[in-house]
Parts: C-alpha cells; sequence; structure tokens
C-alpha cells in the first residue's frame, strides 16, 4: 500500500459551488435552437452535470455537432451572471485547515472551470483540479472521480465526493466512495437520497456549519 496517500474531498463546482446550474440549462436551450433543435429546459436542466458527450444523446436521441458548438458562446453570454454559494470558499478552507486534500473534480472545460475557480479565490486550499478536458468519459462514468483521487493522491478508503446531481453520485458509486449531496442544483433531497447520497444538505453552507458532525469528520486524522 502506498504511504503517501492522503484523505481528501472532491468536489463538483457546477450546482454545488457555484450558482450555474439554471444558466447552463438556458446555454443548451439556445444551442439547440441555434442547432435547430427544440428541447424543453425542463428536460435539459434534468441533464446538467452530465457532460456535453452524453447529454445531446440523451436529449435528442442523436448526436449534435452544431448545438455542442454553440453551447460554449452561448454560455459565454449568461457566465458573467454566476455566483458562488455563500460558503463555498470558507467549506473549501475549512477542508484544507483540516488537512484534508481538497481537488476540483468537475465537468465543465478548462475555460470555464478556471474562470469560476478565479473567482472563488481560494487557489491556496485546492490541491489539485480536473474538468472535462482531463477524461475521456463524463458523469456519471466514474472517471472524472478516478482520475480526481489520482492527481490529489488520494486514499479511495478515505474519500467523499461533494455534488448536487444524481450523476455526481453515479459516478461516486461507479468510483466506490461515497457522496454529499447538497440541494442546490435543483434535484430534491428525496432524489438524491434515493440515489445512495450518504447525507444531504440544504446548500454548502449548511455542510460547513455542520462541519464537524457531518460524514468529514470521519476523514480526519
Amino acid at each position: 500500500m502506498r504511504s503517501d496517500l492522503r484523505p481528501g474531498l472532491l468536489f463538483d463546482v457546477d450546482g454545488t459551488l457555484f450558482d450555474t446550474n439554471y444558466l447552463h440549462t438556458l446555454a443548451w436551450s439556445r444551442a439547440f435552437v441555434d442547432a435547430g433543435e427544440w428541447v424543453p429546459m425542463n428536460a435539459i436542466h434534468r441533464l446538467v452535470g452530465m457532460g456535453s458527450d452524453r447529454l445531446v444523446v440523451e436529449l435528442l436521441g442523436h448526436e449534435s455537432p452544431e448545438a455542442v458548438a454553440a453551447r460554449p458562446r452561448r454560455y459565454a453570454e449568461l457566465a458573467g451572471e454566476a455566483r458562488p454559494f455563500p460558503g463555498a470558499a470558507d467549506l473549501l478552507r475549512a477542508c484544507h485547515t483540516a488537512d484534508l486534500t481538497v481537488v476540483i473534480a468537475s465537468s465543465a472545460p478548462d475555460d470555464e472551470l478556471d474562470a469560476l475557480l478565479e473567482r472563488l479565490d481560494v487557489a491556496d486550499a485546492i490541491g489539485a483540479t480536473t474538468s472535462s478536458d482531463d477524461v475521456g468519459t463524463s458523469k456519471p462514468d466514474p472517471e472524472v472521480f478516478v482520475k480526481a483521487m489520482e492527481v490529489g493522491v488520494i486514499d479511495r478508503k478515505m474519500a467523499l465526493a461533494v455534488g448536487d446531481s444524481i450523476w455526481d453520485i453515479q459516478a461516486a458509486r461507479a468510483a466506490r466512495i461515497g457522496c454529499l449531496a447538497v440541494e442546490t442544483g435543483g434535484y430534491s433531497a428525496h432524489e438524491l437520497r434515493e440515489e445512495g447520497a450518504l447525507r444531504v444538505y440544504r446548500d454548502v453552507g449548511e455542510l460547513l456549519d455542520q462541519f464537524s458532525t457531518s460524514p468529514v469528520a470521519g476523514l480526519l486524522r
């Protein structure tokens, strides 16, 4: 067994640390219109958090390179409205202070992810970052979390994911780690629990408030 493996947390970003899921929903809606397709926004929202390599086919039943190409431009029109959830930065700092490795494990591309993390201004608390550009298959495939544990040198037995969607939970389960869920992505507590979340919180601020009594405390040495 490797002696350098550490305990840590793998954080999703959109819908978890940042209030962006509905911005992504609108961006995809506009991208589909650009591509000559129509999809209701409620259907799009249910799949936000799933990578574009899966989302488009899931919604349309076929690929749409035009929609995929239009999405970044449409999201860029809305990106200025992205806001971090209260407590997001403080939660990452609390994990770092507790000697837990923090790894960002997002389905977003590098450029969009970098812009959000710069706004969060917690580079000193983040041990490593993975994005859709680092993996071949997006959530709910476990690759993003497996890669995050590799780059963060995290012990799988001492790892937890934190996410907002059933796709995060499915990916965590497939990676054989537990997942804490927050309701800020638009999924209900019931749905998240049914999918297998270890614990569901209103938002990351509530997780921070309950830090010492949460499953995170079980990772502390």
